[in-house]
């Protein structure tokens, strides 16, 4: 796949992130600053990264369920691999301006 290519399905991950939503926050996982890393290998594998807000969160296992369905539909992306890490830990400093203001955190 060209440089060109993988940007593109790169950018349809990035769009298709921002469709999954924490159950409990009105925002959505990447724009609360909870994907880590995205990596698109040349044949399609996709490795994300990702935290949740609390180590305990007792929605992890439907937003992780949430977010491989959304990937997988991305064309160009073969695979998925979610990787849930929790460091660095996440605070509310990771969350986009948008995000904050949203949550009236600004």
């Amino acid at each position: 796949m060209t440089s060109e290519e993988k940007l593109k399905i790169e950018e349809k991950v990035v769009e298709m992130l921002r469709t999954v939503y924490d159950p409990e926050i009105p925002v959505d996982i990447y724009s609360l600053g909870l994907i880590y890393r995205i990596d698109l290998a040349d044949d399609g594998a996709l490795t994300v990264d990702m935290t949740m807000t609390a180590p305990n969160c007792p929605m992890a296992d439907f937003i992780m369920e949430d977010t491989r369905m959304k990937l997988e539909s991305v064309e160009g992306v073969t695979s998925v691999t979610i990787n849930i890490v929790f460091e660095p830990e996440w605070t509310k400093d990771m969350m986009s301006e948008e995000a904050k203001l949203e949550l009236g955190l600004l």
